[in-house]
């Protein structure tokens, strides 16, 4: 017997999915530790405005939401399609 139904997983596994390109988009884009990036140069401009300085605070946050979102979303799809090797 399953704990959740199969739809509910297959659900969830799509969104986390999407959470995970969404804050692994936000992380890469404050992120000024990928030398020779062209995010990164582009970035660099981007520090003198202060909507970009604001948001920029929020980069260690966004680390935190990123590797939930990826823990839990690998643990859904290993338990409901299983591991690939």
């Amino acid at each position: 017997m399953d704990i959740f139904q199969p739809i509910v997983v297959a659900r969830l596994i799509f969104i986390l999915g999407i959470i995970n390109l969404v804050t692994g988009v936000l992380v890469f884009s404050t992120c000024r530790c990928i030398p020779g990036s062209k995010i990164t140069k582009i970035t660099g401009n981007l520090m003198k405005y202060r909507a970009y300085q604001r948001f920029f605070k929020f980069h260690c946050y966004i680390w935190w939401a990123f590797w939930s979102s990826v823990v839990v979303h690998a643990v859904f799809a290993i338990s409901s399609i299983g591991f690939p090797f």
